[in-house]
C-alpha cells in the first residue's frame, strides 16, 4: 500500500456525538530501531513483543463542532487531570494525519486516557498511548464512512500510529511484529507494522516479561532526540546494516525455537543499543548502577540454571525479564528474591505477550 491508500473514505453518515474507548499496550523491541527518517519511517526494520499487561486506556469523545477551523480542536485529560505537557505532541500528531483524516476539523475532541505503568521511564507508553488514541480515531472513522475492511482497519490504525510514534504502529497487532521494509518478510512496510504468525516456534507461547522499576522517574533524554542524534552518529551505518542482518538472525530463530540464540541476540541488541546514545554527540547514559547489576545477576543466573532467561532495555533503566512460561516459577523465585532488590521500592511488572489492542 501506498500513502495515498490511507486517505479517509467518502463521509456517508452524519454524527453529532460518539465516544470510543480501546486498551492499547506496549510492547518490546528485540530488534532495536534506532533512528528515524523525516517522515517517521525507520532507518531499520524492528521486530518486537507485544505485552499485555502495560497498557494505556483511552477515551475519545467526539463532539460537532459549529466553528470552522483548519486544525483539531482538543483537550487531553491524562491520569485524571487536564495535561498541557502532551499538548504539543498529539497537536503535532493531529497536523500531520488531517491529510489521512480531514473529518477530524468538524469536531471537538475530549481525550482522556490513564497508563497502567510509569510514564516516560522506558516503557514505551507514546506506543501505547498513540496507538490507543489511533484505533479510537479510526473506529470513528469506520462510523463515519461505513468502513467494513477489518484488514485495512488495522492497517491503518498502525500506519496513523505511526505518524505519532514509530513504535506505536507495533502494539496495532499482538504476538510478534516486524515494523519496516525487508525483502524478507511479505508486504512489510515502513509505513505500517505486519504480524509475525506463520511459522513462530511454540516455544514463543506465552513468553513472558517480568519490568523491573529501576527508575520510576521520567527519563532525562527523550527518544526522540536519540533518534535525532543518530543522524550524524559516527557508527550509524554499521548499526544499520547489523540490525538488518540480526532482523534475517531472529526471524531464524523465532521459527526453530532456539532459546539460547534468542538469549544472546536480544542482550546484544540492548547492550548495542545504550552504547550508541554512550557514543552520541553529545552522549547521554540511561542505564543505572542497578541496572548493571541486574544484568550481571541475570547472566550468572542463566549460566548456573540453564534456564534461557535473558535481558532487554528499551531507552531507559528499567530491565525487561524475558524468558519462557514454563520456567515462570524458577524465574520469579529469582526475581522476588534477588532482582526486586534492586528495584526502586521493590517494584516490578508481571507481563506475557499480549493478544494486542481491545475495543471497551
Amino acid at each position: 500500500m501506498n500513502l495515498s491508500d490511507f486517505k479517509s473514505e467518502k463521509i456517508t453518515n452524519e454524527i453529532s456525538q460518539k465516544t470510543y474507548s480501546w486498551d492499547s499496550p506496549s510492547n518490546i523491541a528485540l530488534v532495536k530501531y534506532w533512528g528515524k527518517n523525516t517522515d517517521q519511517t525507520p532507518k531499520n526494520p524492528s521486530i518486537s513483543f507485544t505485552l499485555s499487561n502495560c497498557k494505556t486506556t483511552t477515551k475519545v469523545e467526539f463532539e460537532k463542532s459549529s466553528l470552522k477551523s483548519d486544525c483539531v480542536d482538543f483537550e487531553i485529560i491524562f491520569e485524571g487531570q487536564k495535561n498541557k505537557k502532551f499538548r504539543p505532541k498529539i497537536q503535532k500528531y493531529f497536523s500531520k494525519i488531517l491529510e489521512y483524516c480531514p473529518y477530524l476539523t468538524n469536531y471537538q475532541l475530549s481525550i482522556n486516557t490513564t497508563n497502567s505503568f510509569p510514564h516516560s521511564s522506558g516503557i514505551a507508553s507514546s506506543a501505547s498511548g498513540m496507538s490507543a488514541l489511533s484505533l479510537c480515531i479510526l473506529s470513528f472513522e469506520k462510523d463515519l464512512t461505513n468502513l467494513n475492511n477489518e484488514e485495512y482497519f488495522y492497517k491503518k490504525a498502525s500506519f496513523l500510529s505511526r505518524i505519532g510514534s514509530g513504535s506505536a504502529c507495533r502494539s496495532i497487532y499482538g504476538g510478534v511484529n516486524l515494523w519496516g521494509a525487508n525483502d524478507e518478510f511479505k508486504n512489510s512496510s515502513d509505513l505500517y507494522s505486519i504480524s509475525l504468525k506463520e511459522n513462530i516456534s511454540s516455544n514463543f507461547n506465552n513468553y513472558r516479561d517480568t519490568i523491573l522499576i529501576i527508575d520510576d522517574n521520567e527519563k532525562e533524554v527523550s527518544s526522540s532526540v536519540g533518534h535525532e542524534l543518530m543522524n550524524d552518529h559516527p557508527y550509524s551505518e554499521l548499526r544499520f546494516n547489523q540490525a538488518f542482518q540480526n532482523i534475517s538472525k531472529l526471524n531464524l530463530i523465532l521459527k526453530s525455537g532456539n532459546l539460547h540464540e534468542f538469549c544472546l541476540l536480544v542482550e546484544s541488541e540492548a547492550l548495542t543499543l545504550h552504547s550508541l546514545m554512550m557514543s552520541s554527540d553529545p552522549s547521554y547514559l540511561l542505564m543505572k548502577s542497578e541496572t548493571l547489576s541486574v544484568i550481571n545477576e541475570i547472566q550468572k543466573f542463566r549460566k548456573s540454571s540453564n534456564i534461557p532467561i535473558c535481558f532487554t532495555l528499551d531507552a531507559g533503566a528499567n530491565v525487561h525479564v524475558l524468558y519462557p512460561d514454563r520456567n515462570s516459577h524458577e524465574v520469579s523465585e529469582f526475581i522476588k528474591n534477588n532482582l526486586s532488590n534492586y528495584c526502586a521500592n521493590g517494584k516490578f511488572i508481571d507481563d506475557i505477550i499480549g493478544e494486542g489492542p481491545k475495543q471497551n
